[in-house]
């Protein structure tokens, strides 16, 4: 919970830069999402030798360690988005467009075919029509 409230105060002062220029929001990520991301660092640092090697929780504080100059970039620039969501929402169509032609099952194995072909190309980003078409009645 610790880590999800400190997340949070990312995201609220993300919102708040929300409408500004790229320099705008740079210099209050400066002033702000940097050092509120130096507490979320030091409770990491101080809390992964009280955690026990080989579990979950420890696997996850490695992780974030480990990458933590790469998980900070967003905040010394005033271009990158906070997240990946952006990224996540344009490839979104291609991962699920290679699943167009069979109907949601409860396994590979027992999915079926459909029967009415889409004339939208697999990497188009209109297959949502595509599949509200096919599944219309």
């Amino acid at each position: 919970m610790e880590a999800l409230q400190r997340i949070g105060v990312l995201y609220a002062i993300e919102a708040e830069g929300k409408h500004l220029t790229i320099e705008d929001r740079q210099q209050l990520r400066a002033e702000k999402s940097l050092p509120a991301l130096n507490a979320p660092h030091d409770w990491l640092i101080q809390t992964r030798p009280k955690t026990a090697n080989g579990g979950g929780s420890a696997k996850i504080l490695d992780y974030t360690l480990k990458r933590w100059p790469s998980l900070i970039r967003y905040a010394q620039s005033g271009h990158l988005p906070i997240d990946n969501k952006p990224v996540e929402n344009a490839i979104r169509p291609i991962a699920l467009g290679k699943r167009i032609g069979y109907l949601p099952a409860q396994s590979v194995a027992s999915a079926q075919p459909l029967s009415k072909p889409c004339s939208v190309p697999l990497n188009s980003m209109d297959w949502p029509i595509c599949m509200a078409q096919r599944y219309a009645h």
